[in-house]
């Protein structure tokens, strides 16, 4: 394309001008609508990720746009010592759509690792010289800034950075060792609902409802990261819907406002009376721009009954996978539009390769895991090129 740098070019200032956090990109993605992006060079890709789990209504949405150019035109930062209308209606809005009702509070930030490190000092609030621990799960992820690795169940992870903050346990995903460790020591205990970046793993039956009994029991703080889960993303608001439980704090980001960097921690029951005033704070945290792009998404998910789309098309999207009877795939798991495939063989990466070779974006969290999360608003067509295209992939491993 006219202006672009070639492969070579904007690789070449990536590598000599970016952090070495992540890896190389992929590609060079320019432009995108729908579910759908085109990169430098004019090739369409059929995006199953969403920036993984992030743009619920795709890319440039019209509610999307239009809520940002009205609000970037009206009012778009006023730091914390002011409140705008956007900030309050959200905060009214994921008061209603969490169920945590009229003893709910929320507080905003800029992304999911922020919103986790607000739920690890609310945990922190909780403890007394007796109630010392907080209790995590080995393989969650819960972000890479220090409190929210400190809550990480991944040691590779935690390492380099050591020494955490103090008193996270991390324990087996089993109801056997929630029984074993949940008692008046502890002050807190953090469950992803579904552990996204270790391929999509759900939670053993009944460890969600047999963790709130106990956490109940023993006035333990329940929060739970629906960052990558929530939002609609797995045929319900919020993936603990579906287990019918609530808990005293959940952390949302990712979805909220369709890709405008937007995170939150909100509060049930007495977790809202925790914090005080200063405790905690962002000089960003509920800007009215931002604010007002996750109403405007929020809203278009509800009236477009996107969630209710959700749950169908991951319906359809778990038969097309299992319809390809390839023997590499061994188990589909997951809830609504996030879907991971379990594979008898470390080729993840290969496969995922193959895929964007293809024209299909979707992504390997480890090498025997696909991961697919797509746009909230994917249809017919949607789901029956995603059939084409992955088959198209397995089948260049075969």
């Amino acid at each position: 394309m006219t202006g672009v740098d070639t492969e070579t070019e904007w690789r070449g200032r990536f590598d000599s001008s970016l952090m070495r956090t992540m890896g190389m990109p992929l590609r060079l993605l320019v432009r995108g609508r729908g579910a759908y992006v085109w990169d430098d060079e004019g090739t369409e890709y059929l995006d199953f990720l969403a920036g993984i789990a992030v743009n619920s209504l795709g890319h440039a949405h019209p509610v999307f746009v239009d809520a940002v150019t009205a609000q970037a035109s009206t009012l778009a930062h006023v730091s914390n010592y002011f409140s705008t209308p956007p900030q309050l209606e959200l905060a009214e809005r994921l008061k209603r759509i969490t169920g945590a009702g009229e003893g709910g509070r929320a507080y905003f930030c800029n992304s999911g690792a922020e919103a986790n490190e607000a739920a690890f000092k609310l945990a922190r609030l909780n403890s007394t010289p007796t109630r010392t621990k907080i209790v995590a799960l080995n393989n969650a992820f819960h972000g890479r800034t220090m409190g929210a690795l400190a809550l990480t169940g991944k040691p590779a992870m935690r390492e380099p950075f050591e020494p955490m903050p103090s008193g996270v346990v991390h324990i087996d995903t089993t109801i056997e060792a929630l029984e074993a460790t949940i008692d008046d020591t502890v002050a807190a205990l953090f469950v992803e609902p579904i552990k996204g970046e270790a391929g999509v793993l759900d939670l053993p039956e009944g460890f969600l409802r047999r963790a709130r009994e106990l956490t109940e029991e023993h006035g333990v703080l329940l929060i739970l990261d629906e960052i990558q889960t929530g939002v609609g993303r797995t045929g319900a608001w919020f993936s603990y819907m579906n287990a019918g439980v609530l808990p005293d704090a959940v952390t949302v980001a990712k979805g909220m406002a369709g890709g405008f960097p937007i995170g939150s921690l909100v509060t049930f029951g007495w977790a809202s009376d925790l914090f005080t005033r200063g405790q905690h704070g962002s000089t960003f945290g509920g800007n009215p721009l931002a604010t007002a792009t996750a109403n405007a998404v929020l809203g278009e998910i509800e009236s477009a009954g996107l969630i209710e789309n959700a749950a169908r098309r991951g319906v359809e999207l778990r038969a097309v996978i299992e319809g390809l009877g390839s023997p590499l795939v061994t188990e589909v798991r997951g809830q609504g539009l996030l879907i991971g495939v379990g594979l008898s063989e470390p080729v993840a990466g290969e496969i995922a390769d193959a895929a964007l070779a293809n024209g299909l974006i979707i992504n390997a969290p480890n090498d025997s895991s696909l991961r697919i999360a797509p746009p909230l608003i994917i249809g017919d067509e949607e789901v029956r090129e995603f059939g084409e295209r992955l088959a198209r992939a397995f089948a260049a491993l075969s």
